[in-house]
């Protein structure tokens, strides 16, 4: 575990030398930057690869980590239902902050020039709700429609509990092994980083100039008041309103997971503290520790969604095309049933985004000014998901003992 920490903590030392070489390359040599932008395009072509398996294996593991229908039924929708609630929250805070703030102005005068904003068809609730359902999977894996495939991933794995026990062993097996060589694979994208963020950026910088950047402040400031507000006062509700009790004791009890958290950037390396704080600080029982918080490092991610939401809203802006309300409660929908399959690993949450602008019709380069202060920013909303784990932690063995 050290060793992938200080692994990681070398990738993002050099993500900032990427930026900081690909800002000065951008100003000093335009000409070329413009021209390198194949490099940015293959690294975005990686995180897209990995999508569609890792998504589809992490959920049906998640379902079948419920172990039984009985299970399901009890801790599980109770688990699942405030994970979700708590990740619903979250958007739905990220949401409302940039329609009040509203920051992002249009940056769209040359190259990045969004050329797809007549193309947008007119909100339907009903053509939304059909367009989740998948006529032909195979067709969808293909296409890469992440709703559909999400959707027929959770069916999958809950007509997988109705499957024998030694027929589940051998879906668990073989899912197992695929989530693990994606996050595998993911590793090693993750790496490159560095070298796509200096293409992406220079190509940015040379494209619209340092400005953009340097406006970056007012982005920053959104979406940790966002994750700071959700962590202090709407998880703290939640937990009150539901377990009936002080919310901040427990808070300050568990206060080293979240720090252990901010400081690593990864929910899967933060894990086995969570589960042991939890336990011996929070009261947590073992039994529900040991399934609440495993499967939250797969399904919560309130950080990561509050994140995708004032991200994608940002570029969004920065294109020159603001969101309606159906498009921006489509991106809710979306940013929740994403967040499930986000791998619990650094900067995982890019892949997301390529998902979200690709079905938006956003650039997708604009992703490098979004990484250009991604660390910080990974490391707070890292935190807030760590930290929404052990609240639902909390909340269902109070509901279990309340019973």
């Amino acid at each position: 575990m050290i060793k992938k920490i200080k692994k990681y903590a070398t990738t993002n030392t050099l993500v900032i030398v990427g930026i900081t070489f690909g800002a000065l390359f951008g100003i000093l040599f335009p000409e070329l930057a413009l021209k390198q932008k194949i490099i940015g395009s293959a690294f975005i072509a990686f995180l897209k690869m990995l999508v569609i398996p890792l998504v589809f294996s992490s959920i049906f593991i998640a379902i079948l980590g419920l172990g039984s229908l009985q299970h399901l039924k009890n801790i599980g929708l109770k688990t699942i239902g405030l994970y979700l609630l708590t990740t619903a929250l979250a958007v739905l805070l990220a949401i409302l902050a940039m329609n009040i703030f509203n920051i992002g102005e249009s940056v769209s005068s040359n190259g990045l020039e969004y050329a797809k904003a007549a193309t947008i068809a007119p909100f339907s609730l009903q053509k939304m709700i059909l367009s989740f359902i998948p006529t032909n999977i195979f067709n969808s894996l293909n296409n890469g429609s992440m709703m559909q495939i999400i959707l027929f991933a959770i069916l999958f794995g809950i007509a997988s509990l109705h499957l024998k026990k030694n027929q589940q062993e051998v879906m668990v097996t073989f899912f197992t092994a695929v989530s693990e060589a994606m996050l595998k694979m993911a590793e090693w994208v993750i790496l490159m980083t560095p070298i796509g963020v200096f293409s992406l950026i220079s190509y940015v910088i040379a494209q619209q100039g340092i400005d953009v950047v340097l406006g970056l402040w007012k982005y920053m400031l959104v979406v940790i008041g966002v994750i700071v507000v959700h962590g202090i006062i709407t998880l703290p509700a939640i937990l009150a309103f539901f377990g009936k009790i002080d919310p901040y004791t427990y808070l300050s009890d568990i206060r080293e997971a979240p720090i252990m958290a901010f400081s690593t950037a990864s929910s899967a390396a933060t894990l086995p503290v969570s589960m042991r704080v939890s336990e011996e600080m929070g009261g947590v029982s073992k039994k529900t520790a040991s399934f609440v918080l495993p499967l939250g490092a797969t399904v919560s991610m309130d950080g990561t969604a509050a994140y995708l939401s004032v991200a994608v809203l940002y570029i969004a802006n920065l294109a020159g095309v603001p969101l309606g309300f159906g498009e921006q409660l489509f991106l809710g929908i979306t940013v929740v049933a994403l967040s499930v399959g986000v791998a619990a690993l650094p900067s995982a949450s890019l892949v997301m985004m390529v998902v979200i602008l690709n079905q938006l019709g956003l650039p997708v380069e604009y992703i490098a000014l979004i990484v250009a202060v991604d660390r910080l920013l990974d490391m707070c909303r890292t935190s807030l998901n760590v930290t929404s784990d052990l609240i639902v932690a909390k909340t269902v063995d109070q509901l279990e003992k309340l019973k």
